[in-house]
């Protein structure tokens, strides 16, 4: 049975006696973070792998805390909790709680983002934490199919509007996918080389119809201007983990 693993960046273990980097200045409050910990478990379910993420947030002992919270950002920049984490105060300003990540979360860099809330109900951003998680699945590339360039032949008379579009998913899952672009060779085969992205997002201005479908799109423009000849669109997707897509070669002739 396959286990995540959990990789704190730079969350101290217990008992460590060091100052904690990304404390957010609070010094003009009655309350300052002294310590962060992160204590690190890994438990086996019938699922393929969770890991208990274990959280101590803790206080100088002059702070006066009402309540802690934290959020978890992932790297596909999703919260993954709804609301705010309440945090539990185990010893005089020494407040703790968990949080369970599962194999169906992202690889990549997350974000713990730790709160405060005074007496009076003001909530304020205290700490920042990041980590890399590991899923513990094997990394398996993305996929691309069915790209569309609309219309692929045109005569520029005047500024015209292309459609593009590709179909793009990963084993890993769709929050596995970093980017969907493509690279565009001019007619005597020179290119610059830039990504052109496109989006799932579901934005009609970026000619994206419906967000999180798998269908990756974006509208560009020709005109006069353009090198006349056999463009050649090429597509390919990325991974979080750096793995590459086949790739699919579209060409689009422009008179």
């Amino acid at each position: 049975m396959q286990k995540a693993f959990l990789l704190f960046i730079p969350l101290l273990i217990w008992g460590c006696e060091q100052d904690y980097d990304n404390v957010i200045d609070t010094s003009t409050e009655n309350y300052q973070v002294s310590f962060i910990v992160g204590i690190k478990d890994t438990v086996d379910l019938k699922i393929p792998a969770d890991s208990l993420l274990s959280l101590r947030l803790i206080f100088t002992p002059q702070s006066v805390v009402n309540k802690s919270f934290f959020s978890i950002i992932a790297s596909d920049f999703t919260q993954l909790n709804s609301t705010p984490i309440e945090m539990v105060e185990i010893l005089d300003n020494l407040f703790e709680n968990q949080f369970i990540l599962t194999s169906q979360n992202p690889n990549g860099n997350y974000t713990v983002k730790f709160s405060v809330t005074d007496f009076n109900g003001t909530n304020k951003q205290v700490a920042v934490s990041n980590f890399y998680f590991n899923n513990g699945q094997d990394n398996l590339p993305p996929l691309i199919s069915n790209t569309v360039v609309d219309p692929d032949t045109v005569v520029v008379t005047q500024p015209t509007v292309l459609f593009t579009s590709v179909e793009a998913m990963d084993p890993n899952g769709s929050s596995d996918i970093l980017e969907v672009y493509f690279v565009v060779y001019r007619p005597d085969g020179t290119t610059n080389n830039n990504k052109v992205l496109l989006f799932d997002d579901g934005n009609i201005t970026n000619g994206d119809q419906i967000a999180g479908d798998g269908i990756y799109s974006r509208l560009i423009q020709v005109d006069q201007s353009n090198q006349k000849g056999t463009y050649r669109f090429e597509f390919q997707a990325e991974d979080r983990p750096g793995a590459l897509s086949n790739i699919i070669n579209h060409y689009v002739l422009i008179q």
